[in-house]
């Protein structure tokens, strides 16, 4: 079996197809078909980090996703985030995670920290909100022409959307 970079879709289905009957019977181990298997996992493993990467959950999406799953209610977040109206704050994005109930959630439901660390669209909608503020500020202020402002206005959206994109 030659074993070669995936590089198409139909590289990848390829391989997939050609991995499948080593699910269904596992190789021996130091075999040369347990090799080409590690090789072929590998190598899709590789292809499916590169082009289906998975982006991090909006962390008060995972404490929803986890809530549901242990069917608890907002009450039961209590002891973790605070009284039941900063609870819902959090659920509602109008209050970020502290450190503090990071860690609390983290030990009482088994979230990943990483998952509670990320970038909540609350950051994330006060990051546009202040870039949006700062720029009209910027424009109001300063003395130049219509034609001038309409050329500041180009260069900010140019850099709000490459520090967005990061």
């Amino acid at each position: 079996m030659k074993i070669k970079p995936i590089r198409t879709e139909d590289d990848y289905h390829t391989a997939l197809k050609a991995i499948a009957p080593y699910f269904d019977q596992e190789p021996e181990p130091d075999s040369i078909e347990a090799d080409n298997f590690e090789m072929l996992l590998m190598v899709i493993e590789a292809y499916e980090t590169k082009i289906h990467a998975i982006d991090a959950p909006d962390p008060v999406e995972a404490i929803k996703f986890r809530m549901e799953q242990a069917g608890l209610t907002p009450k039961d977040l209590r002891p973790m985030i605070g009284e039941t109206n900063r609870v819902y704050e959090v659920l509602n994005y109008t209050r970020p995670l502290t450190l503090p109930m990071i860690r609390r959630l983290n030990a009482s439901l088994g979230i990943p920290a990483d998952a509670l660390i990320g970038e909540s669209k609350l950051c994330r909608n006060k990051s546009q909100k202040s870039t949006t503020a700062a720029k009209s500020k910027l424009i109001k202020n300063t003395k130049i022409s219509n034609a001038g402002k309409q050329k500041v206005m180009k260069s900010t959206k140019r850099i709000t959307s490459k520090a967005s994109a990061r």
